[in-house]
């Protein structure tokens, strides 16, 4: 019998979609692909719910961490941004293009995703479904079960595998039907629409965007830290981050890397602050001036702060804490100004 290969996100349409085949006695094998920029706000919660939604449906699933080859795809989308940094297209295109590759491997003859006709408007419209199904290589081995009705015939429904007259028809934004359909086959496992992609956070992607345009060879420990703290811009060389709470103090002092320089207040609590680039005098001082400001030393008129590089030197220096005018401009805005793409 043949076997699907079914993309798993977490969320309702990609459960819907493998559940209509299950429905029709053909065996499933999950795929999920995990990425830093795709995981949704709560840490893990992509994976945890594509898990969810496999125990439920009963098959086995695969995970894919993919954080590296998104990082590149991010640097230079060749059919460009949603409405922030997100590469919609060119994203759809690279997690078709593992499928291709590891269907196969897992034994499985088809694809099967739970893309919705008209649902997102950068990537489920017509014309670029048929493109990125056409430049897939999957081409009529892959299957869009909740909108196959409305879609040229696959070879998984002309070979008989598949009941074309058992796939739906749905297409647009309401989820109306989809909701009926879950109720139906009993489909609880799912997270709440549009709960996920980092890259259509406005703070992540104006973060992202700014950190590619200084830096366009940035490393995924570059991108971790955009998820944690407070970002300021000291220079084109020179980034800033403060961390907000215990959590994100470890968290930034975890991704430190030589050359990096750490800074603390002697003797007040208060946030763990990197400095990524050139720690000169200059930007040392107002790195530590900044630190001081968010935390309990910002009550003193003069504060002790001590820094430390990664691989360098140490020292204490005595700073009056930061005003808020000072820092506004310095803050990374939710203006993109994104980096070029070809």
């Amino acid at each position: 019998m043949p076997k699907a290969l079914a993309l798993l996100s977490g969320g309702l349409d990609s459960a819907l979609a493998a559940a209509l085949i299950l429905e029709q006695g053909i065996p499933v094998h999950g795929l999920t692909m995990v990425s830093l920029f795709t995981a949704s706000r709560a840490e893990g919660g992509h994976l945890l719910a594509a898990i969810a939604s496999a125990r439920q449906l009963g098959v086995p699933i695969t995970v894919i961490n993919w954080s590296r080859p998104m990082l590149e795809i991010l640097k230079n989308p060749q059919h460009g941004f949603g409405s922030n940094m997100n590469p919609c297209i060119d994203c759809r295109l690279a997690v078709l293009l593992q499928a291709k590759d590891w269907a196969p491997k897992l034994g499985c003859d088809f694809v099967v995703t739970g893309e919705v006709l008209g649902e997102r408007p950068m990537s489920q419209r017509r014309q670029p479904m048929d493109m990125i199904q056409k430049r897939s290589g999957l081409g009529p081995l892959l299957l869009r079960p909740l909108s196959a009705q409305l879609l040229e015939p696959t070879l998984p429904e002309t070979n008989g595998w598949v009941d074309r007259g058992r796939l739906l028809g749905i297409q647009g934004r309401c989820r109306k039907p989809q909701m009926e359909l879950a109720r139906r086959l009993n489909v609880t496992a799912f997270t709440t629409p549009a709960g996920g992609c980092l890259l259509t956070d406005p703070c992540f992607s104006s973060r992202l965007a700014d950190l590619l345009r200084h830096d366009p060879a940035a490393t995924l420990n570059d991108a971790h830290l955009l998820k944690v703290g407070r970002h300021l811009r000291l220079s084109p060389t020179q980034r800033l981050i403060v961390g907000r709470n215990d959590r994100e103090n470890r968290v930034i002092l975890s991704f430190a890397r030589p050359g990096d320089t750490l800074i603390d207040a002697v003797g007040f609590p208060g946030p763990t602050t990197l400095l990524r680039g050139p720690a000169d005098p200059a930007a040392l001082g107002l790195a530590a001036a900044i630190t001081a400001r968010y935390g309990k030393a910002s009550r003193q008129s003069k504060a002790a702060m001590s820094w430390r590089t990664v691989g360098g030197g140490s020292g204490v220096v005595s700073v009056t804490p930061a005003l808020d005018a000072d820092i506004q401009p310095l803050q990374i805005t939710s203006e993109l100004g994104r980096p070029r793409t070809s």
